[in-house]
């Protein structure tokens, strides 16, 4: 398996647009044949910062899931183009 974490940061007046986009790539993201497991949280303290854990099968699905059409809409043209800042990382399970 394959984990991904993403951390977004977005203005203040982006928070509220930025979960809506998120949602919607959460729910197109579980449909994914390769896709174990989709999660965003956003902070309660902080409520422009959003997080994104993904499970995939293995690095194949993660590398489909990123050339899906749903992926450059939400995420390359969406999202990325909201935030203010971003970071990821790539795990394995331990």
């Amino acid at each position: 398996m394959v984990i991904q974490t993403v951390r977004f940061v977005f203005a203040a007046e982006e928070g509220d647009r930025a979960e809506a986009v998120f949602r919607e790539l959460r729910d197109a993201s579980r449909a994914e044949p390769g896709v174990v497991a989709f999660d965003v949280g956003r902070s309660q303290e902080t409520p422009d910062v959003f997080a994104l854990w993904e499970i995939y099968r293995d690095r194949a699905a993660l590398d489909s899931h990123r050339a899906t059409d749903h992926y450059e809409r939400l995420v390359t043209n969406g999202v990325r183009a909201l935030a203010k800042e971003r970071s990821g990382e790539i795990l394995s399970p331990i």
